[in-house]
């Protein structure tokens, strides 16, 4: 069972670490330890990611109602909205998709952070695509 997470694990990272053209803990990863530094580097990278595009959309958003106050509010309003219930989405399905692991292991961390990670990607990319010009 273990292998089996940690082989998802490093397919999971292994994409976006192919991505990034920088130096990373994603880089030639051998061991438990290291594929551990290089999940947490994927989700740090991608919730930062995240966090740009949300702020970003919300630009957007003040850019294209900022003449309409109430325009405005009511959909940076249901923006925040669906954004919180997103991020709780999110952490319950990896606390499910993490489950077989023991809550704390290495193993939990890895398919926890992956998870979040892929996910936090895929909700950037939705993110990045609402009000585009």
């Amino acid at each position: 069972m273990k292998f089996i997470l940690l082989a998802l694990a490093l397919m999971a990272t292994g994409v976006q670490a192919a991505e990034d053209s920088d130096s990373n803990p994603c880089d030639a990863v051998e061991n438990d330890v290291q594929t551990l530094e290089c999940s947490v580097y994927s989700r740090t990278t991608a919730e930062d990611l995240l966090k740009d595009n949300y702020n970003g959309l919300n630009e957007r958003m003040q850019s294209q109602y900022g003449k309409n106050p109430s325009q405005l509010a009511d959909i940076t309003t249901k923006l925040k909205a669906a954004q919180q219930q997103w991020l709780k989405t999110r952490d319950a399905d990896c606390a499910v998709e993490a489950f077989p692991a023991t809550a704390g292991s290495k193993a939990f961390t890895i398919a926890q952070n992956d998870c979040i990670a892929r996910m936090s990607d895929e909700r950037s990319e939705f993110l990045e695509s609402i009000g585009q010009e």
